[in-house]
């Protein structure tokens, strides 16, 4: 059984992706419910929380309900990092996780997130130094590389292992890539079969299907999966991964009403976490998954994600619930 520093946890554990806007505190409620293992927050400025931003403070909210559950934080000045592990140190999380993978320009032209690729040293200090600062196990979640050309993932799992991480999850893309093209679990394997590791190596990408949750475990052999994509707006993915591990048949899709009232208590969990305005706004790419399959849903899509007003998301609900109550999902 794979342990993250002294958290225990099941065989070939299911984690919750860190996703921007979309790991909150209500979404990563649902996806406990639903069986994931272990819930990470959204990433957090470690810039703007030593500048106690107000967005970037609000993502530090963790709930008893959630444990294991870890902050993720990012940034590459090593004075601000060890600052912002201070902070997140004093809401109490399980974990904190280092992003060393967002790929989006604004992160990695700050030489954070994926930036860090092109500085392997800088990337080794900087978590040898955060596992100083901290009690709590450190984690990483990072990609394979930079490019196709930089690929040195086995040498750099194995460093950051030896400076102390607890745990790695990596995502089998490149920073180029993005997210295009198909993610590759094969350069993972290697650090797992790396003699020399010993810590949990957890994939990431790609894992959309129960029967490729299987493949990365026993083809693969890795640790774990992180789940990201495929859990949005459909928090039964985590449910239905474990029982098609324990069953090998795939469980029956969620209701419609199942459905309608997990979109309702989310959008009336993210109003009352974060107001009606971001609440309603951030909710809104939930619902193309949330009632995908659906023919001639289209108008009723339109209401939930152009409407400003939460009655008037409510509203769409209804009347989705009126009008499909009996529409069975294949």
């Amino acid at each position: 059984m794979p342990k993250i520093g002294n958290i225990e946890l099941p065989d070939f554990p299911l984690l919750l992706a860190p996703m921007e806007d979309v790991s909150d505190p209500p979404f990563r409620k649902l996806c406990k419910e639903q069986g994931a293992d272990v819930v990470y927050t959204e990433f957090i400025s470690s810039e703007g929380l030593i500048r106690d931003a107000a967005k970037s403070v609000i993502k530090l909210d963790i709930y008893e309900k959630e444990r294991p559950v870890g902050i993720q934080i990012f940034g590459a000045e090593l004075d601000s990092m060890l600052q912002a592990v201070d902070i997140v140190e004093k809401s109490n999380p399980d974990i904190i996780d280092i992003n060393f993978g967002c790929p989006v320009k604004k992160v990695v032209c700050k030489n954070a997130g994926a930036g860090i690729l092109r500085d392997i040293p800088l990337m080794v200090k900087l978590t040898e130094e955060i596992v100083k600062r901290t009690k709590l196990p450190v984690t990483v979640k990072t990609r394979l590389g930079w490019d196709n050309n930089s690929i040195k993932i086995v040498e750099v799992a194995e460093r950051l292992q030896d400076v102390g991480i607890e745990a790695i999850s990596i995502h089998g893309r490149t920073r180029v890539q993005m997210y295009k093209g198909e993610a590759d679990w094969k350069p993972i394997a290697e650090v797992k079969n790396n003699q020399r590791m010993h810590i949990p190596v957890f994939g990431n990408g790609d894992v959309d299907t129960p029967e490729a949750a299987v493949k990365m475990r026993d083809e693969y052999g890795l640790d774990g999966a992180m789940i990201g994509r495929a859990s949005i707006g459909y928090p039964w993915f985590f449910k239905e991964v474990k029982h098609y591990f324990k069953t090998g048949g795939h469980l029956a899709p969620p209701t419609m009403q199942e459905r309608v009232d997990a979109a309702r208590r989310h959008l009336q969990m993210a109003i009352d976490w974060k107001g009606e305005k971001l609440g309603v706004f951030e909710t809104r790419r939930h619902y193309t998954n949330y009632f995908k399959g659906i023919p001639h849903f289209k108008e009723y899509r339109m209401k939930m994600v152009t409407s400003d007003e939460a009655a008037d998301v409510f509203a769409a609900f209804e009347e989705v619930e009126e009008k499909f109550g009996n529409f069975q999902f294949a």
